[in-house]
């Protein structure tokens, strides 16, 4: 089994500037994903702050708007893709936001 990171790409609504009902809404959906991805989760992750970028010739820059992370295990890049697919992440349905699914390759140095 693999693991696989989902990167959220998009600008998410803070929870504290949403109602209530809508604030439950976002949350009930997250646990329904869980439920559904079940022991293939294997780290939940966590929403990204503010960010800055460093670019090679010294410069900054602002970062691209990345809203948090999640690990997943799969037995490829499409059972990953697969479990992303029905993410809350993605309840829109405009476009406006994506899971990035990157495999997690093995650091080639390390024993």
């Amino acid at each position: 089994m693999s693991r696989y990171m989902l990167i959220y790409n998009g600008k998410a609504t803070d929870p504290s500037q949403m109602s209530p009902e809508d604030a439950t809404k976002v949350m009930d959906g997250w646990r329904t994903w869980m439920a559904a991805v079940g022991s293939a989760l294997a780290d939940v992750g966590t929403p990204f702050g503010q960010g800055t970028s460093v670019v090679d010739d010294g410069s900054g820059a602002d970062a691209i708007e990345l809203s948090g992370y999640s690990i997943v295990e799969a037995a490829s890049l499409e059972d990953a893709r697969t479990l992303a697919e029905s993410h809350p992440f993605l309840s829109e349905g405009k476009g406006n936001y994506a899971v990035e699914v990157y495999e997690m390759l093995p650091v080639p140095f390390q024993a």
